[in-house]
């Protein structure tokens, strides 16, 4: 290998599951692993520190006892110390952190000219603008870590833009979309966590099941690959096996398919444009049903939300994000109802007044006030 595939890698959000699978591609491909972020000093972080004794530690919420001498090495704490891990020159940076905490760093690896694998949707959503700015004022590079994200980039390579027609991205489904018969007001949240296909954090397949996730991903194609959002479809695919289409104006489409595994568009990231040996089985298609529905708009008004942030621009995806995740914890604790979530979400894009977002200042405010709105909505509905 040469070039990108050689790049020592900085994992931020080394705990979480894309954190842990980059890891595992990385010792495959035999990368060195040149700094790793967690947010919390957890005993994951520590026994990471020393499976890799010669990367450098950060954590971003400083622990009220230090143990970092029980280690015997330098553990650096606060959040400045994990975007300084993004300005490791010469490296790939792959940012698994979620929330908007990921949005420094973002900016920080691309700023430096790092190669940017992109799994922390935060970035585009909170300040998508403000991340295409710094890729094309600086030598970075961006490559997107989310499985359909990746099967997009996969089918554009070579590709003229002019060309595309539209993309099409797959989604799951969610435990509810194939269950018509579900009252959707009385589900509970181990219903709701209960994803058919992948196996991810609590708020993920909370927006799995309520169709956010993908109200999210369309904002995110749009931003990634300059399409305009006429130009993105989403498709049901429960058994994830295609991972999204590109259609082009002759008519012709791609698509990436195979079974769904993580560790496939994490590898791609660190190695393209090389194609390396991966220790994922091989695919079998054989017996695969690759069955495709229309999402059912009226009972997951989440997918149009999306649409209706993006298209409304600045702060509207921002906010967008910023409500679902005070909504989506409040379901979590009990507060308020599944569909509750989806309504809150629209009163907070109601209540906010549109605003632009060119500074990451302007980011990080649009943020702050989509929550502080979302938690009123929230208040209004909680019941007992």
């Amino acid at each position: 290998m040469a070039g990108a595939a050689l790049t020592p890698v900085v994992v931020l959000g080394a705990t979480g599951s894309i954190g842990r699978q980059t890891l595992e591609v990385a010792d495959h491909l035999g990368l060195p692993v040149h700094g790793m972020a967690a947010g919390t000093l957890s005993a994951h972080i520590i026994e990471l520190a020393r499976r890799y004794p010669d990367a450098s530690i950060a954590v971003a919420h400083p622990p009220e006892k230090r143990i970092d001498a029980a280690l015997e090495r330098r553990i650096d704490f606060g959040p400045e110390a994990v975007t300084a891990l993004a300005r490791s020159p010469q490296t790939t940076v792959v940012n698994g952190i979620v929330g908007s905490a990921g949005l420094e760093p973002t900016l920080a690896a691309l700023e430096t000219g790092n190669r940017l694998a992109l799994a922390n949707k935060e970035s585009l959503l909170t300040g998508g603008p403000i991340v295409l700015e710094t890729l094309c004022s600086s030598d970075g590079d961006l490559i997107p870590v989310d499985s359909e994200h990746s099967a997009v980039w996969h089918c554009l390579r070579g590709e003229e833009p002019e060309e595309v027609r539209r993309v099409i991205l797959t989604a799951s489904g969610g435990p509810f979309h194939a269950r018509p018969d579900v009252n959707l007001c009385d589900v509970s949240v181990s219903d709701a966590l209960a994803h058919p296909t992948w196996s991810m954090g609590r708020r993920i397949s909370i927006d799995s099941a309520t169709l956010m996730n993908k109200a999210f991903e369309v904002i995110e194609a749009h931003f990634l690959f300059g399409l305009g959002y006429d130009q993105i479809d989403v498709m049901i695919h429960p058994t994830s096996y295609v991972h999204s289409f590109v259609e082009f104006v002759d008519g012709v489409v791609k698509a990436e398919v195979g079974p769904p595994d993580m560790r496939k568009p994490i590898q791609n990231a660190l190695t393209a444009p090389h194609r390396v040996r991966a220790s994922v089985e091989p695919a079998d298609l054989a017996g695969v049903e690759l069955v495709f529905a229309v999402p059912d708009r009226e009972r997951f008004p989440a997918l149009d939300l999306g649409y209706r942030a993006g298209r409304r621009g600045g702060n509207g995806p921002a906010v967008l994000n910023a409500a679902d995740e005070v909504a989506v914890a409040a379901f979590l604790d009990g507060r308020i109802r599944f569909t509750d979530i989806a309504v809150v979400v629209e009163e907070t894009l109601e209540a906010v007044r549109p605003a632009s977002v060119t500074t990451l200042s302007e980011a990080l405010e649009a943020d702050a006030t989509g929550r502080e709105a979302a938690r009123e909505a929230v208040g209004s509905r909680t019941f007992r």
